[in-house]
């Protein structure tokens, strides 16, 4: 029996997100399953509605893939990521990201896709193709009657100017079969109306599907809910490297952790066996491993091509650097016998959390420029 989704308590899913939710999984009985990508602008319930989709859409698949291109707020890793996830299970609260292991990921390095929007469609465009690659061919010799899987692709809240323009591309490029906004009563911060990334003779076949915002004031105009960003993104990243722990460890507060990963002993890394690139930025070769220290990078291995993006398994806190020892210590919740596999340190804009930097009466390692000693 097919499991049915319980409603999060402190949610309210509108009539409305659910017709078009049910109307995306259960719209159509002949393959292709759906790809449903969700837009509008920051704070209109993307997330929100991405979750009650996949969640609708696992009521009648068994596995759904899903596409987060939000750098800055995404639902399955990090702060930073792009990122492909199979999901097999229902999400019982819709209110709670929670942390999964994608299936293939790309560190950007950043929160936003502005520094470098060419880079980011680059990513998009190879999670996409992993995901045809990967599932279709797997799907149709399990089952020819089905080609690939229903798929949910996440968006962030850029839609403005260069954002609006990325938007475009990325919705071009995957050609999805339904495309859902999400419009707020400030029509200014909505994208245009109808077919807006397509040209004039479009394929009627695209289901567009527009949504109001769930949260609407008495006046009926919707209300954003303010989200301190940076907070989020601090949570997510020290749920992250919570990880490093095992569950049934004794750490529920922050000064707890950061206590925790500050005695954790770390993975000593020899300077020889990885290569270290910078995101966005370039560092003169005699700061390189100054730059390093006290930073979070992304943990990569390098692809056999040159033109393909190296995949990343995980982040990791630099802890210190020794030259003369030639070793590079790090702290990460990445299994060893993966972490054997990286060859590549990845170093974008991702901080460390200042909470986990600054606890009263205590002095964080990660402060100190020293390296660690040789002895």
């Amino acid at each position: 029996m097919a499991e049915t989704e319980t409603p999060s308590p402190a949610i309210h899913i509108p009539d409305e997100w659910s017709g078009a939710a049910d109307a995306i999984a259960y719209g159509s009985v002949a393959p292709p399953p759906p790809t449903a990508l969700v837009c509008g602008a920051k704070n209109c319930g993307k997330t929100t509605f991405s979750r009650h989709l996949l969640n609708v859409l696992l009521q009648r698949y068994k596995r759904v893939a899903y596409l987060d291109t939000d750098v800055g707020q995404p639902e399955f890793t990090p702060p930073g990521f792009l990122s492909l996830t199979i999901v097999d299970k229902l999400t019982t609260d819709l209110t709670i990201p929670c942390l999964k292991t994608p299936e293939r990921c790309f560190f950007f390095g950043d929160v936003s896709a502005k520094r470098d929007p060419a880079a980011y469609l680059k990513c998009i465009y190879a999670l996409y193709d992993y995901l045809r690659e990967a599932h279709q061919s797997l799907n149709s010799k399990e089952d020819p009657a089905v080609v690939g899987l229903p798929t949910v692709v996440n968006t962030p809240g850029w839609v403005k100017g260069v954002g609006y323009d990325v938007l475009v591309k990325a919705l071009r490029y995957i050609s999805p079969t339904h495309v859902v906004k999400i419009n707020i009563s400030a029509e200014s911060k909505n994208l245009p109306p109808g077919h807006f990334w397509l040209d004039e003779d479009y394929d009627e076949t695209v289901h567009l599907i527009e949504i109001k915002s769930a949260r609407q004031d008495s006046f009926n105009r919707s209300v954003l809910t303010q989200k301190d960003a940076r907070l989020l993104r601090d949570m997510r990243i020290t749920a992250y490297f919570r990880q490093c722990f095992p569950s049934s460890s004794n750490i529920t507060k922050i000064k707890e952790l950061a206590h925790a990963l500050a005695s954790h002993p770390p993975y000593e890394v020899p300077i020889s066996a990885i290569k270290i690139k910078h995101l966005h930025c370039q560092v003169p070769s005699t700061e390189v491993f100054y730059s390093l220290n006290a930073s979070i990078v992304g943990l990569a291995i390098s692809s056999n091509e040159p033109d393909d993006l190296p995949s990343c398994v995980g982040l990791g806190i630099v802890r210190g650097t020794d030259l003369s020892k030639g070793s590079i210590y790090v702290i990460t919740p990445v299994p060893l016998k993966m972490l054997e596999k990286v060859d590549l340190f990845l170093q974008g804009f991702i901080q460390i959390p200042t909470s986990l930097l600054q606890v009263q009466g205590y002095m964080s390692p990660y402060m100190s420029t020293d390296v660690l000693p040789t002895s």
